[in-house]
Formats: structure tokens, sequence, C-alpha cells
């Protein structure tokens, strides 16, 4: 059985808001690809909302989703970055940023109601987002010398095989993006062409 070679992210930002007891939540929901990417979006965060009292986050990164930080930005413990995590796992995302942004109102709401407005807030954005699914694939740098051009493009297109760049001169190269699953499989016929030079540069 092959292995599950997709994961579901958001398409695009997305914004919701909840208001409780003169307290207001608002989530900003990212789609992200690691986290320099994290750290811009907190940092422009904080400018233009320098006037909140808290800017909670949480994230997950990774097809794999094994990178992920959860962050109560001086709110009680567990009450802000978990409940957004768990909103991020209830739907299964990864790739993906919500920062909470609360303006205090002067009324504490206690644990509970923290970890119920952060979650709601959360819950908003990501229901306003688009959810997509998006499929791994490997990247790989195929060499090799012109008069073996027809014979390398004859697989790739027989396989309808992405190609991110070609160079084409006495020596040739093609950056190609297949689908993991079926990588392998691809990886090995170029692999056994004579004249024909295949490497694996990354995973996207």
């Amino acid at each position: 059985m092959l292995f599950d070679d997709t994961y579901k992210t958001i398409e695009a930002a997305s914004t919701g808001q909840f208001k409780e007891r003169g307290s207001k939540f608002i989530a900003k929901a990212y789609p992200v690809r690691d986290e320099k990417q994290i750290k811009e979006i907190l940092n422009n965060s904080r400018k233009e909302y320098h006037d909140a009292r808290h800017h909670c986050y949480a994230f997950r990164l990774g097809f794999d989703k094994l990178v992920y930080r959860v962050n109560d930005d001086g709110e009680p413990h567990g009450s802000a970055g978990m409940p957004i995590y768990g909103q991020l796992m209830s739907n299964d995302l990864t790739n993906t940023l919500v920062v909470v942004i609360r303006y205090f109102g002067g009324t504490k709401l206690g644990i509970p109601g923290l970890i119920n407005a952060y979650r709601t807030a959360t819950r908003a954005a990501l229901d306003n987002a688009a959810i997509i699914t998006k499929t791994v694939k490997d990247v790989y740098e195929i060499k090799f010398e012109y008069p073996k051009i027809n014979d390398v493009m004859k697989i790739l297109k027989k396989d309808e095989i992405e190609q991110i760049s070609t160079h084409y001169d006495l020596s040739c190269k093609i950056t190609i993006a297949i689908r993991q699953n079926g990588s392998t499989k691809l990886y090995d016929k170029l692999k056994k062409m004579d004249g024909v030079s295949i490497k694996y540069t990354k995973t996207i």
C-alpha cells in the first residue's frame, strides 16, 4: 500500500474575530513555508497591532507535521497557544500559522474563558479560509548530453512530469518535480539509461 503523500493547508490568509466581556480577539491565519516567514509575519503583526495586549500564536510545519510551536505571550500557561494549536489539529492542517491578537477589555475572563476565546477566534479564522489539499513532491535534477534529449523527454511527457526549469545545450539539465508516491519508479527508469544522471535535491 502506498503511503499518503498529501497534506492539508489553507490557500490564503484569512481573519476571524471573537468578543467577550469587552476583550476583542482578532485571529489571523496564514499559509506558511518556514520559520523565517513566520518570524516576519509575527514582527509585522506586532507593528500593525502595537497597542494590543497579547499576540498569541501556534503553527505547524512540514508535510509530516512534526514541527510545531505554541506561544501564550503572557497569557496563563496553556490558555492561548494550545487552544489555537488544537484547531490546527482538528482541521488536520500543516504549513499554517494562526496569530490571535487580544485587546484587553478590563475584565478578566479566567482560564476557561480564555481557552474558549482563543479557540473560538481561531475557528472563525479557519472557517473563513479555503482549506486545500496539496501533494508532496520530490525534486530531481536530470543531466545528459544533447543526443539523449528525445529519450529523456519521451519518458517525462509520457508520465506528464512537471518541469520546473530546463537548460538545453550540448550538455542539458532539467529540474523536475514528481509526486512522491511515483518518484522512485521514475528515478529507477532514468537511472538505468546510459548517459543520463539523476539526483534528488529536495522535497516540497
